[in-house]
């Protein structure tokens, strides 16, 4: 372990490091090669991207450690070794991009691997541990998900302020000596991470009593936000059993000492029908109902469904997974839905992979289906014509820390059918056309028959009159228009960042908030 970073003078304006291992862009005023920087799993590399811009936008001293990536950043041999490239690697002073330097990083072409997450997770940290801490000297460093979950230790064994935010609930474990054996001195901050059991002291944990690499950084980071606020109190309430009584206890612990916090995430800006690069048939509010059955007509062609641009479109968006996304429920109703509004011509498109797909298909086969039911692997292409064709998106998930394709759907003009759990709740608020507000169908009983109760709300807005379906829909792509973007959910980060400083952070007195 270095020396602690000495800290940096008070008047300063507050110096915050973003470290995570995944992001979608930087801003171009970071350096030359911040348009190279992307490597995306999940939603984290759009926040991150998006808080980064809006603190460099306004002036904040913001800097970024990731992982180098090199073979997806699409630096060659020459880039490499170049003067500028070599400035960034070593993180100089003027430089805002610090990149973590070892072997395991290189050749990669995606972010994670089941069978080298934990020596990615443990290179990475070791980067930011002896090297970018000690260079950045921030006030603040952001943490991000379970691969980052030491720094918060090494924080407070410094005195540097830490957020931790999870993106998930998932977490890995490991022991003192693996976390050594990959260069990080542990010994300097072990009684600030969160042990299987009690520790007795540093001798007897270092081999046989392993470290929860989440909820370490749950226990040592100064405040944590999940990306929903219901997502957090439900984890609190105990109300999803697959969550580990530990993260909950220390999730509470935050919450009970006002440490804790929900902030949703938003979808790319690319999603946009008035300048999305995957659709031909572009509209806006103002031109909803021509634009979303131009782009009916062109699904049902590529997909090979009925030429029917009047008839319901449900889409799924979401990756086929039975434990998460409540897939399930619609193989188990599909072929009664399909009956049950053959009259109206109801068609369901698929664009999605996962290990629950063979029973679409196995349904879709046995029932002779194909004209009213499509199913096809995930593609970005056909997913943005999905938001732009379909009526209804369906989020049946049984639990959901955030969630995105709710929050995408409407600004296409497309109304969701979800789960009342987490990020869900949060964004999809139910339909009331008499009193002008809400934008989506909550079904509260997780199971076929809640799902067909939200299916039957949609369908009938669905029959309608054109002219209150389009009043609607023009109402619901403003709304989620100004409501869902990166600059609320920075500003949001922002204020959090500005709580736990007690500080202005771009160079102004802290935001006002209701609780002060």
């Amino acid at each position: 372990m270095p020396e602690a970073p000495p800290s940096p003078p008070s008047e300063e304006r507050p110096r915050i490091l973003v470290v995570t291992p995944e992001i979608t862009y930087l801003p171009p005023g970071m350096g030359n090669l911040a348009q190279r920087m992307s490597a995306k799993a999940g939603g984290m590399a759009d926040v991150s991207a998006s808080l980064v811009q809006a603190l460099y936008d306004q002036g904040a001293d913001v800097h970024v450690a990731l992982p180098n990536y090199r073979r997806m950043f699409h630096l060659d041999v020459a880039q490499v070794h170049d003067l500028e490239y070599n400035k960034v690697s070593r993180a100089l002073p003027e430089q805002r991009i610090h990149l973590a330097e070892d072997r395991v990083f290189y050749h990669r072409s995606r972010v994670y691997s089941a069978s080298e997450n934990h020596l990615l997770a443990l290179a990475f940290q070791r980067e930011v541990i002896n090297h970018i801490l000690p260079q950045v000297r921030p006030h603040l460093v952001h943490c991000n998900d379970w691969m980052t979950g030491l720094i918060p230790s090494v924080a407070k064994r410094f005195g540097i302020r830490s957020l931790f935010t999870l993106h998930n609930i998932h977490t890995e474990r490991t022991t003192l000596d693996a976390i050594e054996d990959r260069g990080i001195d542990a010994a300097d901050f072990w009684e600030h991470l969160y042990f299987e059991r009690p520790p007795a002291n540093y001798e007897e944990s270092r081999s046989h009593n392993a470290v929860d690499l989440l909820t370490s950084g749950i226990f040592a980071a100064d405040h944590v936000n999940t990306v929903s606020p219901k997502f957090l109190s439900e984890v609190v309430d105990g109300l999803h059993s697959h969550i580990p009584g530990h993260i909950r206890h220390e999730l509470w612990a935050k919450c009970n000492a006002g440490c804790a916090t929900g902030i949703l995430n938003a979808p790319d800006p690319s999603f946009n029908p008035v300048r999305d690069t995957y659709i031909e048939d572009h509209f806006s509010a103002d031109t909803v109902m021509a634009g979303k059955r131009a782009n009916k007509i062109r699904l049902q062609h590529e997909l090979g469904l009925r030429h029917a641009p009047d008839s319901p479109l449900l889409f799924w968006p979401s990756r086929l997974d039975p434990v998460q996304k409540g897939c399930q429920l619609v193989t188990d109703i599909l072929h009664e839905i399909i009956e049950a509004y053959d009259h109206d011509l109801l068609q369901v498109a698929v664009i999605a992979s996962g290990a629950h797909q063979r029973y679409f298909h196995e349904i879709v086969e046995t029932n002779g289906l194909h004209d009213r039911v499509a199913v096809r692997d995930f593609d970005e292409r056909l997913s943005h014509l999905g938001y732009a064709a379909a009526d209804f998106v369906l989020m049946p998930s049984s639990f959901e820390p955030c969630g995105l394709p709710q929050m995408i759907a409407p600004k296409y003009g497309a109304m969701t059918i979800a789960h009342n759990t987490g990020g869900l709740h949060d964004t999809v608020e139910p339909l009331d056309v008499e009193r002008n507000r809400g934008n989506g169908f909550r079904f509260d009983v997780f199971d076929s028959g809640g799902l067909r109760w939200g299916i039957d709300r949609a369908m009938d807005f669905f029959r309608r009159p054109a002219h209150e379906k389009e009043e609607q829909l023009q109402r619901i792509m403003r709304e989620s228009k100004s409501r869902f973007n990166h600059t609320a959910t920075a500003a949001e980060y922002i204020r959090t960042y500005e709580r736990i400083l007690d500080r202005g952070v771009c160079g102004v007195p802290p935001v006002a908030t209701e609780e002060a």
